[in-house]
């Protein structure tokens, strides 16, 4: 992972929240920038508070702030953007009070926790890659006018033309 910051679950107080504000250092988003393919990865923080919840569960709540640098599907030129995001995610096992997993559509997703340890390091980066825009183009781009012939009013009239000649 490239951006890695491990927290065990089993240290985490029963009835508080806990904080933590992480940073991806210079390597770490050249790492991430390259998995994203993003020209730049300039700044990426995060602020991340786990909950514990009924049910053996967790919640994480998330801010994260980037500043990546994108290429334009348009000009393919480099154009920098900020990204803000908060989200939300839950993790464990849904159980009632006998410890049956409970399973049901209408329930929020709930991610597992692997070995006790969750990586909230990868959470913030899985939400930056959610978070990207995936056509990201510059304001005043635009793509050039087709070329066409003088009397090419459509599409079928080159069609017209391959029938006059066929």
């Amino acid at each position: 992972m490239e951006f890695s910051r491990k927290v065990d679950v089993e240290r985490l107080p029963q009835t508080s929240e806990t904080t933590r504000e992480i940073a991806a250092d210079e390597a770490e988003r050249t790492a991430l920038a390259g998995r994203f393919q993003l020209v730049a990865l300039d700044r990426l923080e995060a602020r991340v508070a786990l909950t514990r919840l009924p049910g053996g569960l967790l919640r994480l709540t998330g801010d994260l702030s980037a500043d990546v640098v994108q290429e334009c599907v348009v000009t393919l030129e480099p154009m920098a953007t900020r990204v803000e995001d908060r989200f939300t995610l839950l993790y464990g096992h849904a159980q009632d009070e006998a410890g049956e997993v409970v399973l049901s559509g209408e329930a929020e997703l709930v991610e597992p926790i692997s070995g006790g340890v969750l990586d909230i390091g990868e959470a913030v980066a899985q939400q930056l890659s959610l978070a990207l825009d995936p056509y990201p183009r510059r304001p005043a781009a635009s793509l050039p006018a087709p070329a066409t012939e003088p009397g090419d009013a459509s599409p079928f009239a080159a069609l017209a033309k391959w029938r006059e000649k066929g």
